[in-house]
């Protein structure tokens, strides 16, 4: 592409991304964000039926490649087995988008081992195995690629909640993500996150039905609306494309204002 050419900026065409999580509410809009931009996408989530039914989605209304996977974030074999089928089916790995998570609500004194562990197993563990198999894969292409991961506001905030395995997890992304971007980048593999504040998804309906803390939310809001996950949707094209060559290491927040005014 020529300097002066920059229509191909943000072009996925040629491209393959996996979305592990993909079968989710966020997921499943980057997903489909990435195929309308021309990238073939494997749709890899530990629900298989749920995740062929994305893939399948995919293909039909943008008419990009697309197929599914099953995969366990935590299970270095089974991300192995979803990196090697993605790249035997569609040819190439690209993009790895990162969009599994969970939370558990408990008041820091009565957080149980149990509810700890699920949580960080998840969000941090599970995030590292991902990267580790998809950066393998890239690493033996050499041909670069880009990682990212949806982290949150609370990588960097604290909030008057039951949430310290999740701040503990997501904080800890946000500095695994500046050491994973500076281990790669000789291999021009490109790390970055994607940090939302409350995104309308069925992982945190409780909190949007709930009419005081729904109230109190947007209030603290700058824009005056929580997140909608179609508005990860650039953020994600832009980080997976070459409009953002020289991005790594980075967690963007799109949060509609939140961190500005805390």
């Amino acid at each position: 592409m020529g300097s002066n050419d920059l229509s191909g900026l943000f072009s996925m065409q040629g491209k393959t991304a996996l979305v592990a999580g993909g079968a989710g509410a966020i997921g499943s809009a980057l997903a489909e964000g990435l195929a309308a931009y021309g990238a073939s996408v494997a749709v890899g989530d530990w629900n298989a039926a749920r995740a062929a039914e994305v893939a399948g989605r995919i293909a039909q209304t943008t008419g990009a490649r697309s197929m599914s996977v099953q995969l366990d974030a935590n299970d270095p074999a089974s991300v192995a087995v979803a990196v090697a089928a993605v790249v035997s089916t569609l040819g190439r790995l690209d993009v790895l988008v990162n969009a599994v998570g969970t939370h558990i609500e408990q008041p820091a004194q009565d957080v149980t081992p149990e509810a700890w562990d699920r949580v960080v197993d998840l969000n941090l563990r599970g995030a590292f195995m991902l990267s580790q198999g998809a950066a393998r894969a890239m690493i033996a292409a050499g041909r670069g690629g880009s990682i990212m991961h949806i982290t949150s506001v609370r990588s960097g905030l604290g909030i008057r909640r039951g949430y310290a395995a999740y701040c503990a997890s997501k904080g800890g992304l946000a500095v695994l993500i500046k050491q994973l971007a500076t281990e790669w980048a000789p291999y021009q593999i490109r790390v970055n996150g994607i940090a939302p504040t409350f995104t309308r998804t069925p992982l945190v309906a409780d909190y949007m039905n709930d009419p005081q803390f729904y109230g109190d939310l947007v209030k603290r809001i700058p824009l005056g609306r929580v997140c909608e996950t179609s508005d990860l949707v650039g953020i994600g094209v832009f980080l997976a494309s070459d409009a953002s060559a020289f991005i790594t290491g980075q967690n963007i927040f799109v949060d509609g204002g939140v961190t500005a005014t805390q």
